[in-house]
Parts: structure tokens; C-alpha cells; sequence
């Protein structure tokens, strides 16, 4: 893709914009679309000696939280001082904008989508391009080719972080990101029930077929307090530490069902911007651990080649 082509897919109102001009050129999409993935320009973040670490959020079904946890996690990454991002790559159930709480576009300088932010979050999301009740008809190519343009139109700098929230299962998104991004992370959220671990362990099991690295697992929807201050474990329990024991990762954190939480993905209040509260505190030690413990014990510099 030229930058012309670029800047008209993304750069456009909603409505009118990324969502009907990318239709159109399906048929060319589908042609000029190959095996490689890096059929666009470079992606930064596979480059060596590039200092941001690569979130992938995965779930095996919807309807776990994995969004909510994408941004809370953002957050509470963020309020530790990093410089943090988030691609919102579930791009037919797109809601990181509505989340943090962005209601403006990105702007356009240079031919580079400026991203907006909020909460210290940069974020892009076909949110940005299309209404909430649009509906995104894409096959295979269409969908590759605007995750190759979030990550390579827009001003991302170097981040600490890029997070990118997948759509839920182990399809086309999955794979393509696999390839634009050799070297990312991925997380994997389920919720206590046994059933439900069950389908979040595919994820697992397609981010080995591509070669990508599952650092941990996240249990949301733990349990509720109920008024007279019990524990009642609504959804089951035990789902994510065995999930983790099976994958033989840790099991980075249990967020419990909290009103708050709920409410602040509504209205665009994470409860990881306060860390003061039980459950903020939750998403403070989830990042520490992702940040601290999962650091990555090897890093690839370009001096270094094999020949």
C-alpha cells in the first residue's frame, strides 16, 4: 500500500471513511494478499533494539472481560510511570475508545494518525472510524490490512507498552499479528469456571502453533462480596489457576466482580486510575508483576548477527 492508499483508508470521517472505502477495495485486498505478512511498511515494534515490550490480550470465548482488563491493566501500567498504548484490535467489537473514555479522533499530521489518549493511555480503534452500531463486514485480507496500518500509520513513537486487545478467539487477527509481531507477549484472560478455561486454553494452544509466548493468566469475574461481607464465588472456581498449572505460567491475578469496575468501563473511569481501592490495587500488582517479575531476560540488538 502507498501512502495515498494509507491515508485514505484511515483518515476519513466516520461513517464514510475507513469502514466503505476498505470494501471497496476488498477485491484488490484479496489479490494483492500474501502468506507474508509485511506486505505494507515496516513494523517498528519487530525492529531489534526497540525498548516497547508487546501485549497481546487473548481470550478463548467473549464475554470474559478480557476489554475491561486490556484497559485496566493500560492504566495501572501507566501509573507506574510507563508510556503506554493500546491498539483496540477486535475491530468488529471495538470498545477501548468507550473505556477509556476517548471521544475525540485521532488527528492527521504528516500523513500519520496522531492517536488520542486518555489517562495516559494512547489508544486507536476502528472505534474512531465507524458508529458504535455499524456493523464491520471484512474477510481475512481487509482485516490484515488495517491492523498493518495501526501499527504502521500511526505516531506510536516507542512506547513502554503497546497492549492490543484481540477479538475473542483464535482466528485471522491472531495469526496476522503473530507475523507482523515475532516477539510479543500474550496474556490470556478466563474466568473461573472449568468450562470456560477449557476454551481459553485454545488460545494458548494457537499462540504456540504461531510461536508466540504465553507469559500468563488472568482470572476476571473471581467472585462477589456480597453485603454481609462473604465471598460468593458466582462463576465458579479454580478455572484460571488450573488453566495456568496446564500452560505452566503464573497466574498473574483474580479480579473479583465489583460494581465499580463495570461502571467505570460505561462511562470511561478505569478503576485502575484509583490503586487506592481493593480491586485498583488488583490491576497496581497485575502490572507490577507484568513489568517486574516478566521481564524479559533477553533483548535483540542489531550489532548482533548471525551469520
Amino acid at each position: 500500500m502507498n501512502s495515498h492508499t494509507n491515508k485514505k483508508c484511515l483518515g476519513i470521517q466516520k461513517n464514510r471513511g475507513a469502514v466503505e472505502f476498505l470494501l471497496m477495495n476488498e477485491e484488490s485486498a484479496t489479490e494483492s494478499h500474501q502468506e507474508r505478512p509485511h506486505d505494507g511498511a515496516p513494523v517498528p515494534f519487530s525492529e531489534a533494539n526497540v525498548k516497547t515490550r508487546v501485549l497481546l490480550v487473548a481470550s478463548g470465548k467473549g464475554g470474559v472481560g478480557k476489554s475491561s482488563v486490556t484497559t485496566n491493566l493500560a492504566v495501572a501500567l501507566s501509573k507506574r510511570g510507563n508510556d503506554v498504548a493500546v491498539i483496540d484490535a477486535d475491530v468488529w467489537g471495538f470498545s477501548i475508545p468507550r473505556m477509556l473514555g476517548i471521544t475525540e479522533p485521532p488527528t492527521v499530521i504528516d500523513d500519520m494518525l496522531i492517536p488520542p489518549s486518555a489517562h495516559g493511555v494512547r489508544s486507536i480503534s476502528m472505534g474512531f472510524f465507524a458508529e458504535e452500531d455499524q456493523p464491520v463486514i471484512w474477510r481475512g485480507p481487509m482485516l490484515h490490512k488495517a491492523l498493518n496500518q495501526f501499527l504502521t500509520d500511526v505516531a506510536w513513537d516507542e512506547p513502554d507498552f503497546l497492549l492490543i486487545d484481540l477479538p475473542p478467539g483464535t482466528g485471522d487477527t491472531a495469526i496476522s499479528l503473530a507475523g507482523f509481531l515475532p516477539d510479543s507477549e500474550m496474556l490470556i484472560v478466563t474466568t473461573p469456571q472449568i468450562a470456560a478455561q477449557s476454551v481459553a486454553q485454545r488460545a494458548a494452544f494457537m499462540a504456540e502453533k504461531v510461536e508466540l509466548e504465553v507469559k500468563g493468566v488472568i482470572e476476571n469475574m473471581s467472585w462477589f462480596t456480597g453485603d454481609d461481607g462473604q465471598r460468593y464465588e458466582l462463576f465458579g472456581e479454580g478455572g484460571g489457576s488450573a488453566l495456568a498449572e496446564k500452560l505452566g505460567v503464573p497466574l498473574l491475578g483474580q479480579i473479583p466482580l465489583v460494581p465499580t469496575l463495570r461502571a467505570g468501563s460505561d462511562n470511561g473511569n478505569p478503576v485502575a486510575a484509583d490503586p487506592s481501592t481493593e480491586i485498583g490495587s488488583i490491576f497496581a500488582e497485575i502490572a507490577r508483576v507484568v513489568e517486574e517479575d516478566l521481564k524479559p531476560s533477553k533483548r535483540r540488538h542489531r550489532e548482533l548477527k548471525i551469520n
